[in-house]
């Protein structure tokens, strides 16, 4: 198998763990229905921890365009194999959630909420405030890959590491999920989102495309500091790209900042119309 294979293989898997239990929670009929946030959690991490577990000695299993572009940065895997990578992400994220779709057909049916159906493909966040959900990926991607650079530096029983990054997803939804859902993965989110757009999914709505920048941007930048802010603080080495990125990071900020103020002006003249 080759890495790129390997890339979209964990990646579909990640998806099919994690699509899977957010569609079991919030689509109707199913067993596991309204079972909330932990099972959800816990979920997406064992399903992080079985795709490294399935590729990681092929492709290092990064899964995610925050994880690759993030050890880019710091030198530690090439930016000519980046595009490669991310191309097999966004594959393996889009079939996964093919699947998943599949899985759940008569539900579809049953459900009404259409919220709830964009839910089980792509993120979204539980207050829209432009600002604040752009920060909660950043930051959430952040601890992702600042978590994973700690993790790579200490020793652990052999195989132990993949069940360690599962833990990590874990407690970064735990801790940071609440606000956006931690997409903290431009492919997890983006892959499946064109996937609900495209696919004959019974009483869908939008698939919300005005957001689904923040869960690209966001986690790429916040990945790309994360690795760095590591690389300098732990290591010594401060990359010129750091810099760099913490100039993108203000760039969205302001950005979202403008957008937002864009977005409650708009909201007394629609209340006004409706």
């Amino acid at each position: 198998m080759t890495p790129f294979i390997a890339e979209v293989v964990g990646t579909m898997i990640l998806i099919i763990f994690g699509g899977g239990v957010v569609g079991g929670v919030v689509l109707k009929g199913t067993k596991a229905e309204a079972s909330g946030w932990i099972v959800i959690t816990f979920a997406w991490g064992l399903g992080v921890a079985m795709a490294v577990y399935a590729v990681g000695g092929i492709s290092g299993a990064h899964l995610n365009p925050a994880v690759t572009v993030g050890l880019a940065s710091v030198g530690a895997f090439p930016w000519a194999d980046v595009p490669a990578y991310i191309a097999a992400q966004m594959i393996g994220a889009f079939i996964g959630a093919t699947l998943v779709w599949l899985h759940y057909y008569p539900h579809w049916k049953k459900t009404e909420d259409k919220g709830a159906k964009l839910a089980v493909f792509s993120t979204g966040p539980a207050i829209k405030h432009t600002p604040a959900n752009y920060f909660s990926e950043v930051l959430g991607t952040f601890v992702l890959v600042l978590g994973i650079m700690f993790i790579g530096a200490n020793e652990f029983t052999e195989g132990l590491n993949p069940l360690i990054v599962g833990f990590l997803i874990v407690a970064i939804g735990l801790s940071l999920g609440g606000t956006t859902g931690y997409a903290i993965n431009p492919a997890r989110d983006l892959g499946p989102r064109i996937a609900h757009a495209i696919l004959p999914i019974f009483g869908k709505g939008s698939s919300d495309w005005g957001y689904a920048w923040i869960p690209v941007v966001g986690p790429i930048i916040g990945g790309a500091l994360g690795a760095l802010f590591y690389a300098a603080v732990f290591e010594g080495v401060v990359h010129n790209l750091l810099y760099i990125f913490i100039g993108l990071f203000f760039v969205g900020l302001f950005t979202s900042m403008g957008l937002h103020k864009k977005e409650v002006k708009m909201i007394p003249a629609f209340s006004k119309t409706s």
